[in-house]
């Protein structure tokens, strides 16, 4: 037996793994500064997209909190319906860079404007926004704080849970194109960080049901809550088809116009369960 074989590294601390995989989400996801934890390699990597998205449903969940927060404090302060979910909704673009909104416009732009596989593309790198881009950015944000503002107005502070799990599930509802398409680039970042296998999917799945049950038994309603899980589902597969059929796969922006898509669709479904 070879004396120089290497030994298997031993976990720095109890969890560690599941800890690397959440703190890499909250750095790729967000304009947060996360500090290295023990043991853990180079925090600035590239993560490995084949495991790490296990977490995005917690890391979702707390990159949803200051959004959450924002919009308790304004409704507390009588600012309104309408300004508080606003304010929530400009937290949560600082809180990421507006990350998920960036691949929202160059997707509008490039499915809308592209008539081939090629020229879609093109347009997508472009980083101008075009007319469909705006238009889109506009209706998804109108559409958020919309939501938003109804939901303060019938159900009050939940309305910060319900901000909250949406953050989370569509994060995990975005995972569906990289798991399902081919890299539309193979020199893509979409190619760069990695597929996450299937048993990756199911574990985000399974935390972002979890999740939802936590929110059931903290009150919100579960008939939302099925119609929102519904209705990301429903979102996420129709933009994973769509990217099927313009450019033949996935990019990073077409996981951030799932998200964006999952979101929305999220809080309507929500909206819609919930009586007047």
């Amino acid at each position: 037996m070879a004396e120089d074989a290497q030994d298997v590294a031993e976990p720095a601390f109890p969890g560690a793994q599941a800890a690397y995989d959440l703190v890499s989400c909250l750095r790729f996801y967000s304009r947060l500064t996360v500090p290295r934890l023990p043991g853990e390699g180079d925090p600035h990597g590239v993560p490995d997209f084949r495991t790490v998205p296990r977490m995005l449903p917690l890391a979702g969940l707390l990159l949803g909190l200051p959004s959450g927060l924002m919009l308790l404090g304004a409704w507390a302060l009588g600012l309104g319906p309408f300004l508080a979910a606003t304010l929530a909704v400009a937290t949560g673009a600082l809180v990421t860079g507006a990350l998920h909104e960036d691949g929202l416009a160059d997707v509008a732009d490039g499915f809308g404007g592209g008539t081939t596989r090629e020229r879609c593309l093109e347009i997508m790198r472009d980083s101008r926004i075009g007319a469909y881009g705006g238009v889109a950015l506009v209706l998804a944000l109108a559409l958020r704080i919309g939501a938003l503002a109804t939901l303060l107005d019938r159900t009050g502070a939940y309305a910060a849970l319900a901000l909250v799990l949406a953050a989370a599930i569509s994060r995990t509802a975005a995972l569906a194109p990289m798991v399902l398409l081919d890299p539309a680039r193979p020199g893509g970042a979409g190619a760069a960080v990695g597929r996450p296998t299937r048993g990756t999917f199911l574990v985000a799945m399974g935390l972002s049901l979890g999740l939802a049950a936590m929110a059931l038994g903290l009150g919100l309603p579960a008939g939302g809550i099925a119609l929102m899980l519904g209705f990301t589902a429903l979102a996420a597969g129709i933009v994973t088809a769509l990217a099927r059929r313009k450019i033949g796969g996935q990019t990073g922006d077409v996981v951030g116009a799932c998200q964006q898509a999952a979101e929305v669709a999220g809080l309507i479904g929500l909206v819609a369960a919930i009586p007047v």
